[in-house]
């Protein structure tokens, strides 16, 4: 079969080193990478350290919304008519299938807010692994709603070992041997051990399809089993067998697209509907998914308010959102590199046979899905929020994401 009908492409299927959480997170996370790339700082490893913007201790990354009123929680502001104007101007010769949201929340000055067919539905790819993040914080809050500690506890304790619910996945982890400091970077394979933190961070950071449907799986044996979690092995390959396939789909769905209904994201802006791997969609049958750049713009202004469940949830996802290695996409702008960007992507592209086109990554010809969705904190105290999606065909549009990204730096420093 000719290789430009093959196959979807979720997601960058040769991930390169793509690296979340403040490099001093080891102590408090239990996340191995993370000691890596402290030593790597501290001079004591060999190996690419963080641009100066991915360099944010754990105690400095902060939440800038949370004593801003509620007025932001359920309905976006009125258009600030210089920024849309500048916005419209960018987009006035682009493709029309470019959708943006964008919130200027910088301290001490207007809230201001444009966008661009912010309606508009897209495949999500990638960046619905957000939402499984957020079930999963909300079932810990469920299960000790008076003690953070006993979440991160459960977090940084529970070992869960992968099994066939990673098939297939092409997405490389860093494997990081604190006792060797060497380091594999491969996909998942069955067999390997992680804590829970750690596979929240190979969603994540590094995008592995294998932890989404992982964790994604994790989280329902938390809302079924609730103060009996963890099952034994016995018990939860029982669950899954004996539970109906439509029970399986109603805890799934419910678990990711509940907690976005409650923080005032409706369906028509963002529902996630599939597990990300092969296996995952067997077991749990599949429905569909999509999103707007308005609900996932919602979704990062929750963040900064502290309402994804409460302060310390909405800070520790700010917190694996950070970049603290290899950018990519949106985040790849130089004139980002001493910025913080707190920053999730996905793509999705198909091509097919024509004549006088090449297929390439992030440029298919019969869709070519990209998301970007970012905080930027910028190093004079300016702080905005953005979701831009498109499908704009035969184009590389990691590359043409990275190049809006300097563009709309460059229209909120005016």
């Amino acid at each position: 079969m000719n290789p430009l009908t093959k196959q979807l492409l979720f997601s960058c299927l040769a991930m390169l080193l793509l690296l979340e959480y403040p490099a001093d997170g080891y102590e408090y996370t239990g996340i191995r990478r993370l000691e890596r790339l402290r030593l790597r700082l501290e001079g004591k490893l060999k190996g690419r350290v963080p641009v100066e913007g991915g360099r944010k201790s754990i105690k400095d990354i902060k939440l800038h919304l949370v004593q801003h009123t509620d007025s932001l929680l359920f309905t976006l502001p009125e258009p600030d008519a210089e920024l849309q104007k500048k916005v419209n101007n960018l987009f006035l010769k682009r493709d029309k299938s470019y959708s943006l949201a964008l919130l200027d929340i910088t301290l001490g000055q207007p809230v201001r807010f444009a966008s661009l067919r912010a309606h508009h539905q897209y495949q999500p790819g990638s960046v619905g692994k957000l939402a499984i993040a957020v079930g999963l914080f909300v079932e810990l809050q469920s299960l000790f709603p008076d003690s953070v500690e006993a979440r991160r506890q459960l977090l940084r304790d529970r070992m869960i070992i992968a099994d066939l619910w990673i098939y297939y996945d092409d997405h490389g982890v860093p494997l990081f041997n604190l006792e060797d400091q060497s380091v594999v970077f491969r996909p998942i394979k069955e067999g390997d051990r992680f804590s829970l933190y750690e596979w929240v961070d190979h969603m994540l950071s590094a995008s592995a399809n294998a932890a989404a449907s992982t964790v994604w799986k994790e989280t329902m044996l938390l809302r079924v089993f609730g103060k009996d979690y963890p099952p034994s092995r016995e018990q939860e390959v029982a669950f899954f067998k004996n539970t109906s396939p439509n029970e399986l789909q109603k805890i799934a769905l419910s678990i990711v697209n509940d907690p976005l209904r409650k923080i005032g994201i409706e369906e028509k802006d963002w529902k996630l509907g599939s597990f990300f791997t092969r296996s995952g969609k067997k077991i749990v049958p599949r429905a569909g998914s999509h999103a707007t750049p308005s609900g996932l713009l919602k979704f990062l202004i929750r963040i900064e308010q502290g309402k994804i469940i409460d302060e310390w949830s909405s800070l520790e996802l700010k917190r694996l959102m950070y970049m603290t290695e290899r950018r990519i996409r949106y985040a790849s702008s130089p004139r980002l590199t001493k910025s913080a960007v707190y920053f999730k992507s996905g793509s999705l592209y198909k091509c097919k046979e024509e004549q006088d086109f090449k297929c390439g990554k992030y440029m298919g010809n019969v869709f070519n899905y990209m998301n970007s969705v970012a905080i930027v904190e910028k190093t004079d105290g300016r702080v905005y929020l953005v979701a831009l999606m498109s499908n704009v065909l035969k184009i590389n549009s990691a590359v043409e994401h990275q190049t809006l990204a300097t563009y709309i730096d460059r229209i909120l420093s005016k």
